[in-house]
């Protein structure tokens, strides 16, 4: 079979702009970093205490065995935990710095905020710079806020929501997250409330060695419905990045929530997320997560399943290039009776990208009736590239029905012959099998992003034949 070649210069997102900086906190990480980042926020003593807390957490704390061997090479003082842009928020355009404004021209953000989003949150670095809902968001009670906003005008709501989910002692990286949050998105959505379009945040860093560490809490209170989702990018440098955030999901009894994620880091960032759902009685959640950027990308979306008859869906799809590892699957918790849980994960890695689906699928003891499946697929387009499967099932019931399948599988000569005997180009040929092969991920998109996905898809697999 023919070889294919990524050319990971042709990331299109990968520019940087010149953009002043209010602050920059100094490299490296301790206490006095936590402070300045608290103090120029003007948080409550409670947060101050919170972070500095979690620090002493994340110092004490242990990198997980699989982190560690993925990135040796990480140094934690080697990052720019706190950047403040000179801009203040707004939510006008025109009140944007022109280097900024540019930026999100550039990344299509007023066009999509203009024609598909009822509200937007753009972050950019450390802080959110623009953020603007739509009237009627408000007319129903939907709050929707950066989350530094929300801690200044719904402290009640934070400070009884904020590290419920997602303690800070959960990991490693929640830790470091837990104490140098900035910027993230808040989502109260009332009872009984549907918001029909989608909310969204993007989020882009900017600076050579910065880490990004937004705080994402959303709460869909009973009956309610709400899609929300998350694009991000980064310039293309030679010294690494650190995005590390952390995303709490409330979902109250028998409301929906839909989290999508298109996530197209520079292949200079290290990409390590940690995301968790709740979910009450009869409610669904369903996490739709795709990766195709980053140097490491290690994120597991989770979704605890904790009322009667609640239910979750995980489907995923990661693209690993030259250089890039994805290690990505989902995690589903059966804490209660009769709960449901899928996960789907495609995979596909080229030029000896590696991916890694990692998944646990756990039944407590007590929560009878519980239904689990889960597909794991993998493409591999030449004979460099790996793909890993890591599937752990802990089942306390005996009357759980657990499924899992899994597949590899490689392009065969006869499909491009076939498909370049009807007139198609090979790369053409080779793009219309990947498309159909993440067809089922891609359905599941609203029209505009599905579209966008394909497009990003496509970019990768540009000039990758011959």
């Amino acid at each position: 079979m023919t070889s294919f070649d990524l050319d990971l210069s042709k990331y299109s997102l990968g520019w940087n702009d010149d953009v002043e900086y209010a602050f920059k906190s100094e490299k490296g990480l301790d206490e006095g970093v936590v402070d300045q980042i608290s103090w120029w926020k003007g948080e409550p003593k409670w947060m101050t205490d919170f972070r500095m807390k979690s620090l002493r957490t994340f110092d004490r704390k242990p990198m997980a065995d699989w982190f560690a061997i993925n990135m040796p090479d990480l140094n934690f003082q080697d990052i720019y935990y706190y950047l403040r842009p000179k801009a203040d928020q707004t939510d006008n355009w025109d009140d944007l710095p022109e280097q900024m404004k540019a930026t999100y021209e550039k990344l299509g953000i007023p066009e999509a905020e203009r024609k598909y989003l009822a509200g937007v949150t753009s972050q950019f670095d450390s802080e959110v710079v623009y953020h603007r809902n739509r009237a009627e968001l408000e007319e129903q009670g939907i709050l929707f806020c950066d989350m530094d906003t929300a801690l200044r005008e719904y402290p009640d709501l934070v400070k009884k929501y904020f590290g419920s989910v997602i303690p800070p002692g959960d990991n490693k990286f929640s830790a470091l997250n837990s104490a140098v949050w900035s910027g993230g998105s808040f989502i109260y959505i009332p009872p009984g409330v549907n918001c029909e379009m989608p909310l969204q945040a993007y989020f882009r860093i900017n600076s050579e060695n910065a880490g990004q560490f937004e705080r994402t809490l959303i709460i869909a209170d009973e009956g309610s419905q709400v899609h929300y989702i998350e694009g991000c990018s980064a310039p293309v440098y030679t010294n690494d990045s650190l995005h590390s955030a952390v995303v709490e999901i409330i979902v109250k009894p028998s409301a929906r929530v839909t989290y999508t994620t298109i996530q197209n880091w520079s292949p200079n960032v290290y990409n390590l997320v940690t995301k968790r759902a709740r979910v009450e009685t009869e409610g669904h959640m369903e996490w739709i997560d795709g990766n195709i950027g980053s140097r490491l990308t290690m994120k597991y979306p989770s979704i605890y399943l904790m009322g009667p008859k609640a239910t979750g869906e995980v489907l995923s799809v990661a693209y690993a290039g030259a250089g890039q590892h994805q290690d990505a699957g989902a995690k589903m918790v059966h804490a209660a009776p009769e709960t449901t849980s899928k996960i789907v994960s495609k995979s596909i890695s080229k030029d000896g990208g590696i991916t890694t689906y990692r998944g646990l699928v756990r039944v407590e003891d007590g929560a009878y009736g519980c239904k689990s499946h889960v597909q794991c697929d993998a493409l591999i387009l030449d004979d460099q590239s790996e793909s890993r499967t890591f599937p752990y099932m802990e089942v306390g019931e005996r009357d759980a029905q657990i499924g899992h399948e899994a597949t590899v599988s490689k392009i065969a000569d006869e499909q491009l012959f076939y498909l370049m005997s009807r007139g198609l180009s090979q790369e053409q040929a080779m793009g219309m099998v990947v498309n159909g092969f993440i067809e089922p991920i891609t359905r599941t998109l609203p029209m505009e992003y599905a579209v966008e996905w394909s497009r990003l898809i496509e970019l990768q697999m540009e000039g990758s034949v011959g």
